[in-house]
Order: C-alpha cells, then sequence, then structure tokens
C-alpha cells in the first residue's frame, strides 16, 4: 500500500512485469509485476502555463478529494490475445482518500469497429472473488461478435482478488479446492462441530495475519466504488456492464449508488440483495439439488448414463457411490484421494455449466470402477499461489453480511430440516456458512433491498434451474429495482448469456446492449 495521490505529486510510470497461472477452469492472466499507473493532476493550477483545465466529462463534478483518482492515466502495455493490461490506484479506505492506496489490475481489448465504438463493456463473472481478468481473456468464446466489435471488452481483478491487492492467507494447504467458499476439515472420520471451529478459527487467523487491513477493506460497496473510478479512468460518462452470479449484486450495488452514472447494465443468473449473504449457502444447496436431479434425469436418458435408464434408480445409484466414498475414499493422481466431502463439492461445481454433463458422466463411469482420478480432474487442481478465489470470496462474504447460523448449536438445529431438502449438498453449505461467525472483521453490510431509482433499465437474467442463484432471486432483484426488466430462460445451467446459449437470449441481451432497447419486462426464452 502506498499514499494517495497528492495534487502536486509528480505522475510516476510502473513497469507491467508478466503474465501467467491456469486455475480451475478459464485461463487466469496473472499479472505478477505492478502495471503501469500514470497518476493524474488536479485541474486547478497544475496545467502547462498555469491554466486551469476543464473537468473532463466522465469526472464526477463532485469528485472532491477523489478527483486525482478520477482523473490518472493508464499506462497500458501489450498482453495476450490482443488485450493490452495496466493498473489504476484507488483508496484502500474511502472514508480517507488521502491514506493509503491499493492497486486494481486491468486489462482492455479494443472494440473491432473503432468507427461505431459505444464505450467499454465492464465484466465481472461472479464469485466473489472470480478472476474478471481471466474471464475477460477468455470473452471470446461467451460474449457475440456483435458486443465486440461495438465495445471495448474490459475486465478486472476486484479488490482482494489475484493480480490486484489480494487477500493472502499464509499457509493454505495446496491439493485440490474441496469447497467454493470455505476449506472444510478434511479427517478420515466425518468432521464434528469442533473440527469445523478449530478449522475456521485457523483459517480466519491465517487471513488476518497475512492480509493486514486490506481484509477489512474488500466489501461489495468498495468494489462498486472502484468500479466508478475505473468508469472516469476509462473516459466513460455512463458505466455499461455485463456481471453473472456474484456479479449481478455487484451491478446492482453499483447502480444504487450512482444511478446517474448507470448505462447498460445486464445482471445475469441474479443474486437478491435481500437474502445475501445470510442467505446464500443454504438456498444454494437447494439450486444443487435441483441441477442435479435435471443432470441425473438427462443422465438416465443416455446410453453411456452409469447409474442405469431409470431416474430414481439412477439417483439412488449415484447416493449409493458418494456413500461408498464416505466409507472408502477412491485413490486419484499421486496422493490425491477422492472422498464424499470433496466429490460433492466438485458435482456442486461442475453443475453450473451444462457442458460438463458428458464429463460428469464419464467421471461417475470411473468412479463406480474404483478410480477417483477423472471426478477429481474436474475439480480442478488448486497449487499453491495459484489463485486466491476461497480467501477472497469469504473475505467478501464475511464482510458483506453477518452469518445467518452464528453457532455450531445453530447449525446442528436445523440439520434435520436441510437434509430434507437438500439431501447430499445441504450439510457441507449448512456448515460453510458458520465461517463468518469467526471472521476476524466485523460485518459492514447487511441484507437489504436495493431500488436503484433514477437509473436506466436494468435487464435481470434469471435460469429457472439455476444450481447457484435460484430463479426467484432473479425475479426478486427485477421486482425491487425500479427500473428492473427481466428476462427468463427456460432452461439448465448458471449463466444465461453467451455464444453457445439460447438464441433468444443472447438477441435480446445484444439488443439492449448496442441499441439501447431492453426486452419487454417478462420476456421468456426456451
Amino acid at each position: 500500500m502506498t499514499r494517495a495521490p497528492s495534487a502536486t505529486s509528480r505522475p510516476r510510470v510502473l513497469r507491467l512485469l508478466g503474465a501467467g497461472g491456469v486455475p480451475p477452469g478459464p485461463r487466469v492472466l496473472r499479472l505478477l509485476g505492478a502495471g503501469g499507473v500514470l497518476l493524474g493532476l488536479l485541474a486547478a493550477g497544475c496545467a502547462a502555463g498555469g491554466q486551469t483545465d476543464a473537468r473532463p466529462p466522465s469526472v464526477p463534478a463532485d469528485a472532491g478529494a477523489l478527483r486525482p483518482f478520477y482523473e490518472q492515466r493508464i499506462s497500458w502495455k501489450a498482453c495476450e490475445d490482443g488485450f493490452e493490461c495496466g493498473r489504476i490506484r484507488v483508496p484502500l479506505d474511502y472514508a480517507d482518500p488521502g491514506g493509503d492506496t491499493i492497486t486494481v489490475a486491468v486489462n482492455r481489448r479494443r472494440a473491432a469497429d473503432q468507427h461505431r465504438r459505444i464505450g467499454s463493456l465492464l465484466l465481472n463473472p461472479g464469485g466473489p472473488g472470480a478472476s474478471g481478468l481471466a474471464f475477460a481473456q477468455e470473452s471470446g468464446s461467451v460474449l457475440t461478435d456483435r458486443l465486440r466489435a461495438r465495445f471495448d471488452v474490459v475486465g478486472f481483478d476486484p479488490r482482494g482478488v489475484g493480480a490486484s491487492a489480494a487477500i493472502s492467507c499464509p499457509a493454505q494447504t495446496a491439493g485440490t479446492m474441496a469447497t467454493p467458499v470455505v476449506r472444510n476439515p478434511r479427517v478420515a472420520a466425518e468432521p464434528t462441530a469442533s473440527d469445523y471451529v478449530t478449522a475456521f478459527k485457523e483459517f480466519a487467523a491465517r487471513c488476518r495475519a497475512g492480509s493486514g487491513r486490506l481484509l477489512g477493506h474488500v466489501s461489495t460497496v468498495e468494489v462498486a466504488r472502484d468500479m466508478d473510478i475505473l468508469r472516469g479512468v476509462l473516459g466513460d460518462t455512463r458505466l455499461h456492464y455485463l456481471g453473472y452470479s456474484y456479479g449481478t449484486l455487484l451491478g446492482a450495488v453499483y447502480a444504487d449508488l450512482f444511478p446517474a452514472r448507470t448505462g447498460r447494465l445486464v445482471l445475469d443468473s441474479a443474486v437478491d440483495p435481500r437474502a445475501w449473504p445470510s442467505g446464500a449457502p443454504l438456498t444454494q444447496a437447494m439450486g444443487h439439488e435441483l441441477a442435479l436431479d435435471s443432470f441425473v434425469t438427462d443422465c438416465a436418458g443416455r446410453a453411456d448414463c452409469p447409474f442405469g435408464t431409470e431416474p430414481k434408480a439412477a439417483k439412488r445409484n449415484l447416493v449409493a457411490l458418494l456413500d461408498r466414498l464416505d466409507r472408502t475414499p477412491l485413490p486419484g493422481a499421486g496422493a490425491d484421494r477422492l472422498d464424499r466431502r470433496t466429490a460433492v463439492a466438485i458435482i456442486g461445481m461442475a453443475l453450473y455449466s451444462k457442458k460438463s454433463w458428458p464429463a460428469m458422466r464419464a467421471a461417475f463411469a470411473d468412479a463406480l470402477g474404483g478410480d477417483g482420478t477423472a471426478l477429481l480432474d474436474l475439480g480442478g487442481s488448486r497449487e499453491a499461489g495459484e489463485n486466491n478465489l476461497v480467501e477472497a470470496s469469504t473475505a467478501n462474504f464475511c464482510l458483506d453480511g453477518p452469518p445467518g447460523l452464528a453457532t455450531t448449536a445453530q447449525v446442528e438445529a436445523v440439520l434435520p430440516a436441510i437434509r430434507k431438502v437438500a439431501p447430499i449438498f445441504g450439510e457441507q453449505k449448512a456448515w460453510s456458512g458458520l465461517q463468518c461467525a469467526y471472521w476476524p472483521v466485523k460485518a459492514v453490510g447487511k441484507p437489504h433491498a436495493i431500488a436503484a431509482r433514477g437509473a436506466a433499465p436494468i435487464l435481470v437474467v434469471g435460469v429457472i434451474k439455476d444450481p447457484a442463484t435460484p430463479y426467484r432471486w432473479a425475479r426478486g432483484l427485477a421486482g425491487q429495482l425500479s427500473s428492473g426488466v427481466l428476462l427468463t430462460y427456460d432452461g439448465d445451467g448458471h449463466g444465461a448469456y453467451g455464444k453457445d446459449g439460447s438464441a433468444c437470449v443472447n438477441d435480446a441481451v445484444d439488443t439492449y446492449l448496442v441499441d439501447g432497447r431492453p426486452p419487454a419486462d417478462g420476456k421468456r426464452c426456451t
């Protein structure tokens, strides 16, 4: 961290050192060095010859002490696949803009048709904790050519994540990432309440030691304020944005903070801020169960289904496999072992995309034959230092709201009911929600409705059989936004918009982003 830029500070150019690194799923661009930043000067009295510069249109009139941040310039450097990379500097604490600062890593691919360029389109893949740099880098397989022609595609790692000022929890064990939110105890027997508490306290202590003051400044509100500085630095008067999953909450928070600067926002697979974060673990467990039932039904209708051709029998056979893993983990590559808890976490992640279903069928067939390697590979490996998804996700999650379940007694009291509605995923999700009860930094947010009054139309997309963000969340967010427009995709998966997705959804989203015309509220695509 460094001190904030002052009105009289000399511009400094920082060198972009390099890139690399690969996490589970899409490639992640790792910015190893500090990207170039040319700090902006205050207009008054700082222009050549003592003249006063006019305030750029993208800089808010009420920027005040934040004006130097809005007026900084990014020193772009060429990086992979036609992208250019750099950094911006933002306050660590927005209540003290003259204090310490941190950097946020940014990448950009310019619009293919510069003569008809609309502006920048900021992307966020969700998480929280997922790399926006990696998502932008891979966006050629997601965004249609129509969008890439008209917008500069811009990604960024939010504060706390990856190549930006990152949450660090030293001594994190390398190996398979067992859960998407917290690392549950990996012990031979089923963990007890005491095992969970010990692991959560240990994890929290490591994060506090490794992250310092940053641990208290990675909330969604702060990320949204960073996005507005990035908007200004890019020269856009309004923010155009495509966010998935948690990224929908980020977009909604931005619109609520800056309705007059909100441009065309698409919020795909939406989060309802009235249920976030305390209601997320258990709601997602039920979503995973629904998605797993869809997978099993689809599997039973295919010749290569390893569980049989009758859906109810196939589900019983899958459960029987998980029960065997609880007693006897399967070998994987090297020292890796596939136990029930790891398998459940990997299945939950794989259900996010229907594209994973063929690989899941093959991996289950191998597991039934005694080999857990393919299922472990489906979850991806997590080498030490490769990414900080778990750490960043937990830090943001725990800052955004108090825990829904604050004691082991509360968890144990609800487990019987949870097992009935989410017999496979419920127990792990219930325990994972307890992590925030032992977090060293108090929550600064709480579940609340977001209206974003005065914002332009905001397109909210919901998927009927979404495994992570239930469809009712999309309905809820669209209903509470004063300018919300709901687009429904009657299908499976997490995220509806994308090149290989529904043509109906893609056309509606593209028409809104490019032409500014949202679909009719309530439009339904199959």
